[in-house]
C-alpha cells in the first residue's frame, strides 16, 4: 500500500511544484491587488492593441487550420485509397515537418521568402510574404498538415466498404456519395485533427515572433513582449490568464474529439488500398496523385534545403566557415557562450527530459489505466491540464514562482529541465497510454492468477508489451526538448544557452550563415528522432 501511495504522490508533487504552483503565481499576479480584482484583465480587453492581438490570434489559427485541411485532405485520400511504389517514403517524408523545430522552419522561410531570399532572386523582386500574416499561415500549414494526413487517412482506411456499396446500389455516386456517406464517417478524424491543429497554431510562438514581427503578434508574443521587453508583469499575467482560459476550452474540445476519433478508429475492418496500375497512373487520378506528390515534395523540402544550402555558401561560393564557427571553442558575445556549449546543453537537457518525463508519464499512465479509485476523473483532468499550457505561460509562471527563497531556482539548469519535462510529458503520456489501452486486461489477470501482485504483473507483463509506446514517447520528449525556445529563453542564463536560443540570437543579429549551420545540426538530430519514431510504427497523435 505504501508503494501505491508513493506512485500516486510523486507525480502529483512534481506537477504541483512545477506546473500548478507557477500557474497559481500567474493567477495571483493577474487577479490580486489587495484583494481579488479584474482590473488588469479589463485593462487588457479594453485596450485596442491587445484586443486586435487577441482577434488576430483567433483569426490566424482558424485560417491556418482551414488551409491545413485543404492541403491535408487530398493526401489523406491518396494514402487511404491507393498503394503505389514509394508510398512508405512519401508518408515518412510527410511527417518531417511535424518533427522539425519551429525556429528552423522560420529560418527556412526567411531564406526562401526574404527580401534578399532565394525567391526574390528568382522573380527579381520582394515576394511580399515575409513579416506578414501570409508567412505565419504558410509556416503553420507546413508544420501541421502531416497531422491531418495521418489521422484522416488512418480512419479513412477503416470505413466499412459495405456502407459505400449500399449507397452505390441506391444510386449515389461521385461527390454525392462522398458528402452523404464517406464525409460523415470521416468527421471524427477531421474534427480531431482540426482541433489539434488549431491548438498548435493558437499557442504558436516562434513562428509568429520571427515571421510575423510585432505588427502580426499573437497572444504568446504579446505576453513575451510584456514580460521580457516592457517588464510589465501585471499585463503579461492578465494576458496569460486570458490565454489559459481559452486554451483550456480548446484543449477540452480536442480531447472530446479525440475520444470520438479513437472509438471510430477501433473498427476492425481495414480496407486494402488499390494498387496504382499504369492505366490508373495515366488517368485523371494518376495525374492528380503525381501533381500532389510533387507539390508536397517541393513544399516540404524547399525550406529545409534552403537552410542546408545557405549553411554551405558565402558570397555565392562553397564554404565550411559557418561550421567552423559553430564548432569553435571561442566565446561568442551574441549569446554569452560558445556554440559547443550550446550543443552540449541541448543534448544534456534533452536526455534529462527523456528520463524524467518517461518516469512521470509511466507512473501516471499506470494510475490512469490500471487503477480504479474515487476521484479518478478528477485525477485524469489534473494530470492532463499541462497539455493546454503554453511554453511562454510556463516561463512566466517560473519567473514569478521561483525568483525568491525558499524556491529560488531561477537561472538553474534543473529548472530548465523541469520546464522541458512539463512541456513534453503529456505527449509521452499520450504515446504510452495509447499502447496500454490496446493491451488486453486478461493478460494481467492471468499473471495475477499465477501469484504476481498488481504492480509485478504490470512490470513483468504489460510494461514489455508497451515498450514501443515508451520508446516513441521518449524520442518525442527528446525532440521537443531540443526544439524548445519560449520557456527556456525566459529562464536561462548565458551558460545554459541551447541550440534554439543560439539560432534565435544569430537571427536577431542577421547572421544567417551560423544560424543555418546550427539549424542543420538541429535538423540532423530531429531527423534521427523522426526515423526512430517511424521504425517503431506507433502513432503519437
Amino acid at each position: 500500500m505504501r508503494l501505491k501511495n508513493l506512485i500516486v504522490l510523486l507525480p502529483l508533487i512534481f506537477l504541483f511544484l512545477f506546473f500548478y504552483f507557477p500557474l497559481i503565481s500567474i493567477l495571483k499576479e493577474g487577479l490580486w491587488n489587495n484583494g481579488i480584482t479584474l482590473k488588469y484583465i479589463l485593462q487588457v480587453v479594453s485596450n485596442n492593441y491587445h484586443r486586435r492581438i487577441i482577434f488576430f490570434t483567433f483569426w490566424q489559427a482558424l485560417a491556418s487550420t482551414l488551409f491545413t485541411l485543404l492541403l491535408g485532405l487530398p493526401g489523406a485520400y491518396i494514402f487511404a485509397k491507393y498503394d503505389f511504389p514509394g508510398k512508405g517514403i512519401l508518408k515518412a517524408l510527410l511527417t518531417v515537418p511535424f518533427v522539425m523545430p519551429s525556429i528552423m522552419v522560420a529560418l527556412g522561410f526567411i531564406i526562401l521568402f526574404g527580401r534578399s531570399g532565394i525567391l526574390a532572386h528568382l522573380i527579381g523582386r520582394d515576394p511580399g510574404i515575409l513579416y506578414s500574416w501570409k508567412a505565419i499561415i504558410l509556416a503553420h500549414v507546413f508544420y501541421n498538415f502531416p497531422v491531418v494526413v495521418r489521422m484522416v487517412s488512418s480512419l479513412w482506411q477503416r470505413i466499412n466498404p459495405h456502407y459505400e456499396e449500399a449507397a452505390l446500389s441506391l444510386g449515389a455516386s461521385g461527390f454525392a456519395l462522398f458528402r452523404k456517406v464517406t464525409l460523415p464517417m470521416l468527421m471524427p478524424a477531421i474534427f480531431a485533427s482540426s482541433m489539434l491543429t488549431f491548438v498548435f497554431c493558437f499557442l504558436s510562438f516562434s513562428i509568429p515572433l520571427i515571421l510575423g514581427g510585432y505588427q502580426y503578434a499573437t497572444i504568446e508574443v504579446d505576453i513575451f513582449t510584456a514580460i521580457m521587453t516592457l517588464l510589465d508583469f501585471k499585463t503579461g499575467a492578465a494576458l496569460a490568464i486570458i490565454q489559459i482560459s481559452l486554451s483550456f476550452v480548446f484543449m477540452y474540445l480536442y480531447l472530446k474529439s479525440l475520444d470520438l476519433y479513437v472509438k471510430a478508429e477501433e473498427q476492425r475492418i481495414f480496407k486494402k488500398p488499390l494498387p496504382l496500375t499504369l492505366r490508373e497512373l495515366l488517368s485523371v487520378n494518376g495525374v492528380f496523385i503525381a501533381a500532389y506528390s510533387a507539390m508536397v515534395f517541393i513544399f516540404i523540402l524547399s525550406p529545409l534545403m534552403a537552410v542546408v544550402y545557405h549553411s554551405f555558401t558565402y558570397g555565392g561560393g562553397f564554404t565550411l566557415e559557418w561550421y567552423r564557427r559553430v564548432f569553435s571553442p571561442e566565446y561568442n558575445p551574441i549569446f554569452g557562450a560558445n556554440s559547443i556549449t550550446a550543443i552540449r546543453n541541448s543534448l544534456f537537457f534533452g536526455f534529462s527530459t527523456v528520463l524524467i518525463s518517461t518516469l512521470l508519464a509511466l507512473s501516471i499512465a499506470y494510475i490512469m489505466y490500471r487503477w480504479e479509485f474515487k476521484g479518478k476523473n478528477l485525477f485524469d483532468a489534473l494530470v492532463m491540464l499541462p497539455l493546454a499550457s503554453s511554453a511562454i505561460t510556463l516561463g512566466l509562471g517560473y519567473i514569478k514562482a521561483f525568483h525568491k527563497p525558499p524556491l529560488n531556482l531561477l537561472g538553474t539548469w534543473y529548472l530548465i529541465v523541469f520546464a522541458h519535462t512539463i512541456i513534453a510529458y503529456p505527449f509521452v503520456l499520450r504515446a504510452i497510454s495509447t499502447v496500454l489501452k490496446k493491451i488486453k486486461p486478461s493478460l494481467k489477470e492471468a499473471a495475477m492468477s499465477l501469484g504476481a501482485n498488481e504492480l509485478k504483473a504490470f512490470l513483468k507483463v504489460e510494461l514489455p508489451l508497451a515498450f514501443g509506446g515508451i520508446v516513441v514517447g521518449a524520442i518525442f520528449a527528446f525532440a521537443m526538448s531540443i526544439a524548445e525556445l519560449g520557456a527556456t529563453y525566459m529562464i536561462y542564463k548565458p551558460e545554459y544557452t541551447t541550440i534554439t536560443i543560439a539560432i534565435y540570437r544569430f537571427l536577431g543579429s542577421r547572421q544567417f550563415g551560423p544560424a543555418s549551420a546550427m539549424s542543420v545540426i538541429l535538423m540532423m538530430v530531429s531527423t534521427i528522432a523522426f526515423i526512430l519514431i517511424e521504425r517503431t510504427g506507433e502513432e503519437i497523435w
